[in-house]
């Protein structure tokens, strides 16, 4: 049964990944130079494929694979591709493969797309635009980055408050042009003040002569423009949305956001939260060795600092660990279960910072529960290493202070997992961006100085 599952699981995750072999048949083509081959090995591939593709190629394949590619780029491939290669890219296409490519996409995509590249480059995607979509995707840009402004797409189906469903479907069957998805029809008043919405399904399933308004969903309600998109992908999450309309200062609809988006978000954060807990920044694996290097360099420089802290408290022991040998080969253990436990209840810490499950109304509670927790897995520890201790050194008293050291540090490790992000969040710094450091650093000065100052204690 167990290899049945693997088998399953295995099979799971190739239906969704590249086939390596695929990739390769596409890169001897590429090198070939047959455009043939790469048009038939390229036209069964979703876009989000195609975008890994070009990913995970380099920067010489990925130009002549572009340069021989019939069909080319189109608007769903691009809005796919990591920041990191899109620039790349678009600077290889054509300007009339960029104009048929970014006229297909809704203008929240456009933004997306555009919004982190050079000046030049952005005007050229502009140019490519017809006038009323320009306006729409430079409008959207005035707003402030990561703001539901940025995120919400400017297509949105309205209908009057006081149609019917029949009015309503007529009036979507003769429309020129839909946006390609959508889940509600939003509910205006006379000044353009959304009042609720009623979905696909409810529209189909009701009859013409029911009123609008009498159908209407009880999930409604509206994003204002500048709202942190963090919040809106927690509203969306939270509350089970769809999609949500976008008001002015005015309570005026400007917008709309749907469910990709604010999902896409969540991702992003939570990918951003891993990142930033490992000191990594928000790099990808397209960025070079000098990009990578300068993301990473500051974190390590902050983790010397903790390091020379931890060797500053050891050297006021000095003398304690010259008499007594034994002590230089059992401090680290105590440091590194410190860490440990304290990087376990940090991440618990920030994830639930992130979803906003800790609140001040409970966080005593969860700080109580760490402590415990942390006294726990000391105690088992504790005797653990404590027979360690006095089994391989012939010293019981060695393995005592082992043991005490070790429930002290696994409590503070506890505690400061918890606290520290706590405290920081409070303090308007991001708790996954800098909470590491701090508790790397508790958890090795207190584990070093309850080990070498209780030995300094009970063993001299």
């Amino acid at each position: 049964m167990a290899e049945q599952d693997d088998d399953i699981a295995e099979r799971d995750e190739d239906e969704y990944s590249l086939d390596p072999k695929v990739v390769d048949a596409i890169l001897d083509a590429v090198e070939a130079g047959d455009a043939a081959t790469i048009d038939e090995l390229m036209e069964p591939l979703h876009a989000a494929d195609i975008a890994d593709l070009l990913e995970q190629i380099g920067p010489a394949q990925r130009a002549g694979l572009l340069r021989l590619w019939s069909r080319g780029i189109d608007g769903e491939i691009l809005s796919e591709l990591d920041e990191s290669i899109r620039e790349e890219v678009i600077a290889a296409l054509p300007q009339e493969v960029l104009t048929e490519a970014v006229r297909e996409l809704d203008s929240d995509d456009v933004v997306d797309l555009i919004e982190d590249l050079e000046e030049p480059v952005q005007e050229r995607i502009l140019g490519a635009l017809e006038d009323s979509d320009r306006v729409a995707v430079e409008q959207s840009l005035t707003y402030p980055e990561f703001s539901a402004g940025r995120l919400m797409q400017r297509e949105v189906v309205t209908a009057p408050e006081h149609w019917t469903v029949g009015e309503a479907i007529d009036f979507l069957r003769n429309a020129e042009e839909l946006p390609d998805q959508f889940y509600h029809v939003i509910l205006v008043d006379p000044r353009w003040h959304p009042v609720g919405y009623v979905t696909l399904g409810k529209l189909l399933s009701s009859k013409r002569s029911v009123p609008l308004k009498d159908i209407t969903e009880d999930s409604f309600r509206t994003i204002d423009v500048l709202e942190e998109e963090g919040d809106v992908a927690y509203a969306f999450n939270q509350y089970h949305l769809i999609s949500a309309p976008v008001v002015d200062a005015d309570d005026r609809l400007v917008g709309v956001i749907t469910i990709d988006d604010a999902m896409a978000v969540l991702d992003e954060e939570h990918e951003e939260d891993i990142l930033r807990l490992a000191g990594v920044g928000e790099g990808s694996l397209s960025d070079t060795v000098i990009e990578t290097t300068t993301q990473r360099l500051p974190w390590l420089a902050v983790n010397l600092v903790t390091a020379i802290l931890a060797s500053i408290v050891i050297s006021q022991f000095e003398g304690v660990i010259s008499q007594i040998v034994a002590l230089a080969v059992l401090m680290p253990i105590v440091a590194s279960m410190g860490g440990n436990a304290g990087t376990q209840a940090l991440t618990v810490a920030v994830r639930a910072i992130a979803t906003r499950d800790l609140t001040g109304s409970n966080v005593w509670r969860v700080v109580r529960r760490e402590a415990m927790v942390g006294a726990v897995n000391g105690i088992v520890f504790a005797l653990v290493m404590g027979l360690v201790g006095w089994v391989w050194f012939g010293s019981p008293m060695i393995g005592v202070v082992l043991a005490a050291a070790m429930v002290v540090n696994l409590v503070v490790a506890g505690l400061a997992g918890i606290l520290v992000p706590v405290a920081l969040e409070k303090a308007g710094v991001d708790p996954a961006l800098a909470s590491g450091a701090f508790v790397t650093t508790v958890t090795d000065v207190v584990g070093f100085f309850a080990f070498l100052g209780l030995a300094a204690l009970v063993l001299l």
